[in-house]
């Protein structure tokens, strides 16, 4: 069975089963949860599901149906080899699909809409069965393209089903919300990441940090335990420390003239530094040492420099302050 596949999401895939099994399917499912934790999963297994002809209502996974729906084709846009299957994503169609000359680069477009949606969803599924329109990152959906979907998304034709996966349903149209039906899909546990990471080969040494980071997520967590992307953030680490120890500015100024300027990667590399820093509070805490109350203030420098630069402040100046404050409260 496909849903047997998904890991510790057991209350959405009891809702799904329990829909499928008594032929109670909503037309149009809103997948919300934190991204790499199995909503996309349970998608393409509930649209098996709802195209198998193996004689399972929960999808046999087996038959030639089945393995359509996640056989993927080998040239751009790669979408399912089944033709009742339907991925919606921004830039995954090119442009000239789309009856465009340029991408799509911050947002799905109306044109993606009518296109790919609405041209398919007046007609019946080519197979018979179901067919389904899977929307990826459902809230950079334009507002065009949102209100084009409105009247099919709460109307659609029998057989026909959505999808929308998201990871920030507040961003979503308040009309599509109420068009929707949502279904939570929880952080992954730690257990469940270490396995992940585990069957992927991941040293043991590369997982704590990254499941730590990793805010429960699958993807996030292999992406975090990468050999490549550790090394570099370890050695962040190390020399912010290293600064804050310095008798002067001069190692966090070199810092932040050579430490990679991309925001997404300095403030992973600060979730890291205040994941290790608040590690030793905990350690010096549990020693009942006096150096408690110091870790744990360094944790609170790091917490408050991760929000500066959410508030796109100036990479180099967060980070020099932020070792200045760090040496100031080490004295």
């Amino acid at each position: 069975m496909p849903f047997s596949h998904i890991l510790g999401q057991e209350t959405a895939v009891a809702t799904l089963t329990r829909a499928l099994e008594t032929d109670r399917v909503h037309h149009a499912y809103r997948f919300e949860g934190p991204d790499g934790v199995g909503k996309e999963m349970a998608a393409f297994a509930l649209a098996q599901a709802l195209v198998c002809v193996g004689g399972d209502k929960l999808g046999c996974g087996k038959c030639d149906a089945c393995r359509r729906v996640v056989t993927f084709s080998e040239e751009e846009p790669h979408s399912p080899i089944h033709p009742d299957i339907r991925i919606v994503a921004r830039g995954f169609y090119p442009p000239e699909v789309l009856g465009q000359r340029t991408g799509e680069t911050k947002e799905i477009s109306v044109h993606q809409i009518r296109a790919i949606v609405l041209s398919h969803a007046q007609f019946p599924p080519h197979e018979g069965r179901a067919r389904v329109f899977l929307v990826r990152a459902a809230e950079e959906m334009s507002t065009g393209a949102a209100n084009a979907l409105l009247k099919t998304l709460e109307e659609p034709r029998q057989g026909t089903h959505f999808v929308l996966l998201t990871a920030r349903p507040d961003r979503l149209l308040s009309t599509i919300r109420s068009r929707t039906l949502p279904l939570r899909f929880g952080p992954l546990s730690e257990p469940i990441l270490r396995g992940i990471l585990t069957k992927q080969g991941v040293p043991a040494e590369r997982q704590d940090l990254a499941i730590e980071l990793s805010g429960g997520s699958a993807s996030a967590a292999l992406a975090l335990s990468d050999a490549e992307q550790s090394a570099a953030r370890d050695a962040f680490v190390n020399a912010a420390l290293s600064a804050v120890r310095a008798p002067s500015l001069g190692p966090a100024v070199m810092l932040s003239e050579s430490g990679d300027k991309d925001k997404d990667v300095l403030r992973m590399n600060l979730r890291a530094l205040a994941a290790v820093l608040a590690r030793e509070a905990r350690a010096k805490a549990s020693e009942a040492s006096s150096a408690a109350p110091r870790a744990a203030s360094r944790y609170e420098v790091v917490q408050r420099a991760i929000a500066q630069i959410d508030r796109n402040a100036a990479a180099g100046f967060v980070v020099t302050g932020m070792i200045a404050e760090m040496q100031r409260r080490a004295g």
